[in-house]
This record gives C-alpha cells, structure tokens and sequence, in this order.
C-alpha cells in the first residue's frame, strides 16, 4: 500500500493528484522551484522540497534531484502527472532502482511509445525520408513529449530547413531532447482519441473516445467525451487499435492513444504513455477517478471486472493566461481573482493574489461541465466561464465562450484548422461601452461632498480609460441628486457596485481596483492620467517585447547598422516553454539592437528599431 506519493510535477496537475490522494488518506510531497516557492502546489502538499533555479532544465528535468528529494522526504512512490519527465524511460527506472513505486507504465512501454518515431514504426508507419514538393503540406514534430511544442506546419519547400531548427530548440528547451521528424500533413482532420487503463492482470480497457480538435498551436484548447458523431464503425476501430496498441508494448496504467480522423478513416498518431491533461471529461462521462485507478494498478489491484458505463456529456475548456488576439501571447502578472460557478468542475494550481511567470505553462486552470446531452453540456460551461470572475492578466476566457458558442462547434462540423479560419470573429474586441462610466462613477464615490451654503453645479467630472486598446473619456456630474451622467440614469453608485438604467433596462456593474487596473464586470480597463505625458513617446519602427520572457537567439551577424527586411527573423524569445520570433516590420536598417541573448524582457521593452528609408 502506497502511504507517501510524490509527485514529480507543479501547479494544476499536481493540486489535482492531491485532492485525490488526500480522499485515499495517502501523504503528498510536492516539489518546487525557486520560482515556485510560493506556488499553490507547494503550499497544498503536506511536504515540499526545494529544487534549486527556476527554469525547467534546472528543475522539473532534473531527475536526479526528484528522486532524491522522493526519498528525503520518506516518500514510496513517485507520480510524474504529464509534462516534464512524465514520458521520461530513463526517470522511470531511476525511480524504481530507488526501491520506489512507480505510477505509470514498465519504462520499456514508455522508451517504445514516448518516442513518435519509434510508436509509428511499432504500428507499421514510417515518417517521411527526404520531403519533396509533392509531399506538401508536412508537419515537422518532436519525436518526445506533447502540449504541441516542438511543432511546425511546412507549406512551401524553403521554410523546412527553419521550421526543423526551431523544433528542435524548443523540443529541447520543453523536454530534453531535441530528436524531431517530418510527417504528411492532415488537412481538416479531427483529432480523436481513446484512453485505456490496463492492469497487471492482462486486462486493457478502453474507456470511450474523445474529441481534442479545437487546438492552438498544435495545443488543445477544449476537449469532449464522447468525441460527437462518429459512426459506430469507426469508434469500434479506434478502441481496437488502442488496445493493439497497449497490449504491443505490455502496457499497464492510465494512457492515450490519438488520431487523426478524416473522410471516415483513422490515421495512428501517437501513444501517450501518461495521464492526459483533458482526463477530467472521461472521469466525468464513467463517474471514475483515474488517478485513483492509477495508483490501484500500481498497487498490484485488478481493475474491476465490469466496465463502467459511460452516462451523458462532457467539455473541458482551458483558461490560459494569454491573448489569442496577439498570436496566443502568454502573458504575466499577478491574478488577483479567480472564481468560477459551483456548476462546473475547475482543476487549477492557482488561487488569488499568486503570481504567474515566465517560465511554466500559461494554463490557468481547466473548467468542466457534464450535462446529459452535448448541447446542454456546451451551454453550461459557456454561461460558467461568461459569468466566471477573472481579475488579472488578460485571459482566453472570451474565445472560449465564442468557442463553445459557435455554430461550427455546436454542430459537431469542427476540425483542427478551426481557429486558423475563424480566430478574427472569435478575437474581434467586444467591450461594454458602459464599463468605462461604471468605472469612473466607482471611482468618483464619496470623492465629492456639498455642504449647506453650496447650491450651484459642480463642474463635471472627466476619468479616461484604456479599454480594448482604445481610449475612452467619460464625464460624470455631482448634483442635489447625486451623481448623474449624460443619457444614463444612475440609479446607485457605490465603490464596488455601480447600477445603471440604460433606456429603461436596470444594469448592475461589479467593480474592482488593482492599482491602475479596473475590472467592470468581464471588462478590463487601465485608468489613464487626466493629461498624457507627452514625453511617452516611441521611435517609429520600434519593436516592443510582446509578452514576458528571455531572448534565447539572436540572428546571425545583426548588430546596428544591419540592413533588414520585411519579415525577417530578427530575435527570438521564449515564454512560458514556446518559442516567438520577432520580425523586421519593414524593409530598411537596424538603427537600435537593445536586447543580447539571455536578457530577460518584460511586456513592452524595447528590443530594436528598425528605421525605413526616407
């Protein structure tokens, strides 16, 4: 019997372990960086150690230094949750040679499935050799790890060369190992996929499908169980070819095995010898814990001999700290507020007040509703998430409620080039134009007092915001009566709540205040001062850091003076485990190169200036 678990992980995977460890009466050991001192992980554990730095390769990779603080801390099995050394053979072993329980499969099953290459060799299908025109479009993919890192889309012959390099670096960079290889590329598929739970009894079990099809980046961004309509052919074909798949590498624990679907065929991706990140909607669908079920397996238990019955729908939806409307810009800071309805279930490794850095995953934290029929499912989540409160750097919250509302999705007709063709309507800016008066007659309350000899006006009130990158000015007014605005109605206006009658319809407005930043209801504002500073003002052509992160490259032999072209690659940054290339805006000459590799940006420093010609 396991009574002390490690887990070899951080944030929303880690908190997510512990709940289910804390209801078995097993003790929890969490692990963290210096960055994570004070993560939530950490703080939820019943120990923590120390693995000193702050990035990835210096931490979570490190092996070595999890096993050693597995047995410090008296611990007798290690879960690695999924990311970092989840799919990691040689970690497996130094657990078990540690006299340790590993949660997962024999390492073998992982060194024959964690490498892409070698899975697709196991089930009979060989990567592109040398890729010609005819082979195009192509998918150039990390032959380790997930999450879409390490992945690039190859349309023209002459882009390969630095789509391979820049796999490569970000492979490495995410998971260690910097192997990649060339694949044909699946036009409008749908990503389908089938978790199994094998015990050391020789039982695999399929527990239905699931359908992961709305990505970013190669990375899902919602997921569903059951993966809607699929013949019953082709669902019957997916769980064999999952079990195949199992049984060909002894499998044993929780696992994935994915697809791409497209004109009703099946096409073998991968085998994910781990705990997914959309496990939620199957535990939600079959009414089972799988991390429950993990450690069962592990500790020698068959699993049970009937198999659950799946009852109803559900959606998961993913909350990063990012900004879909700037090329999915994982952003930074302090999340003031996180609250989302008792309606649905949320699994993350954050509370209020926590901090989000550069150096981990953007996810916030997953939202997951279940409901009888899909429709009712979607709808739930969607009202969750548009009434969820979400205070601190800006968030996908928006394109997920467009997401789950939008008639390709609801229909079922999605595939996984569903943001490449709509990410404009789902990102166009949708304020409320009255968030910025609500803001300022918050702000104005109590501001104002007449005493008994004044009986004429004030004089108006005048607040400016930033609000969706545009800057609004509203006037407000101090009377007999109160606090009154032009074409509105205040009918109560409080330093946290602001109530409106807006052509007769009564509107309640929550207002919240971190500084500068103001919260009205999902809308988010930035107080200006009354008179700009005229001194804030930027070169043309200068190019400011898009988000948080370290200039890991910059390109070969450019310095001041270099002449550049539209579109060239000129620094390269990474944020949060992703790679993002800086560009020239215009053909013309570097006149300021600010940053040098290894230098950490914030959101808006200037790295360059690139100067046209006169």
């Amino acid at each position: 019997m396991i009574s002390t678990l490690l887990v070899a992980n951080r944030g929303e995977i880690a908190c997510r372990i512990f709940r289910t460890c804390a209801e078995l009466g097993i003790r929890t050991v969490a692990v963290h960086s210096d960055a994570d001192e004070n993560a939530l992980h950490a703080r939820v554990a019943d120990t923590a150690v120390r693995l000193p730095g702050a990035t990835p390769a210096h931490t979570y990779l490190r092996g070595d230094l999890v096993v050693k603080a597995a047995v410090s801390a008296g611990a007798d099995a290690v879960h690695p949750g999924y990311g970092f050394l989840s799919e990691n053979a040689d970690f497996a072993r130094a657990v078990l040679d540690a006299g340790l329980l590993w949660i997962g499969p024999p390492p073998e099953a992982i060194e024959a499935m964690a490498s892409k290459t070698r899975a697709k060799e196991l089930m009979g299908i060989a990567p592109l050799g040398d890729v010609t025109e005819s082979d195009l479009p192509v998918l150039v993919k990390a032959a380790a790890g997930g999450g879409g890192r390490g992945m690039r889309i190859v349309r023209r012959l002459e882009e390969l060369s630095a789509a391979l390099e820049g796999a490569r670096a970000e492979a490495t960079s995410a998971f260690g190992d910097g192997e990649v290889f060339v694949e044909p590329y699946i036009e409008r598929g749908r990503h389908v996929e089938v978790q199994i739970l094998a015990d050391t009894h020789g039982t695999v079990r399929p527990l239905g499908t699931r359908d992961c099809s709305l990505q970013r980046r190669h990375q899902k961004v919602i997921e569903e169980a059951p993966a809607p309509g699929l013949p019953e052919g082709l669902e019957k074909e997916l769980h064999a070819q999952a079990v195949r798949a199992a049984r060909a590498v002894s499998y044993v624990g929780a696992g994935t095995v994915e697809f791409l679907v497209a004109d009703g065929r099946a096409h073998f991706l991968e085998m994910n010898t781990r705990l997914q990140v959309e496990h939620p909607v199957t535990e939600a669908v079959f009414g089972i814990d799988l991390v429950a079920e993990q450690l069962r397996v592990a500790e020698g238990h068959p699993l049970p001999p009937d198999a659950p019955r799946a009852r109803g729908h559900a959606v998961e939806a993913r909350l990063y700290a990012e900004d879909p409307a700037r090329d999915w810009a994982p952003q930074t800071g302090t999340l003031h507020r996180l609250a989302v309805p008792d309606s649905v279930r949320l699994d993350t490794g954050y509370t209020d007040g926590d901090d989000i850095g550069v150096h981990y995953d953007a996810m916030l934290a997953k939202a997951v509703a279940h409901a009888p029929t899909r429709a009712e499912a979607l709808r739930k989540l969607a009202h969750a998430l548009e009434n969820a409160t979400l205070h601190g750097p800006t968030t996908n919250r928006d394109l997920l409620v467009r997401s789950l509302r939008h008639e390709e999705f609801t229909t079922a007709r999605m595939d996984t080039g569903f943001y490449e063709r709509h990410l404009t309507t789902l990102t166009a800016p949708a304020p409320d134009p009255y968030a910025p008066l609500a803001a300022a007659l918050a702000d104005a309350h109590g501001r104002s007092r007449f005493g008994g000899w004044r009986n004429v006006p004030s004089q108006p009130g005048t607040k400016r915001y930033l609000m969706a990158d545009e800057e609004h000015e509203v006037h407000y007014r101090h009377t007999r009566e109160g606090l009154t605005a032009d074409g509105v109605r205040v009918v109560h206006a409080g330093a946290r709540l602001v109530v409106l009658d807006i052509d007769g319809v009564r509107r309640k407005f929550e207002v919240s205040r971190y500084g500068d930043q103001v919260h009205v209801n999902n809308t988010a504002l930035t107080a200006l001062p009354r008179f700009p500073d005229p001194k804030a003002q930027l070169a043309p052509g200068s190019l400011l850091a898009p988000m948080p992160g370290t200039v890991v490259r910059v390109a070969d032999g450019l310095e001041a003076g270099s002449a550049v072209e539209a579109g060239q690659p000129l620094l390269w940054l990474e944020a949060m485990k992703m790679q993002h290339q800086i560009t020239a805006p215009v053909t013309g000459t570097l006149s300021e190169l600010r940053v040098v590799v290894g230098q950490q940006v914030d959101p808006g420093s200037l790295l360059a200036v690139v100067q046209a010609p006169f």
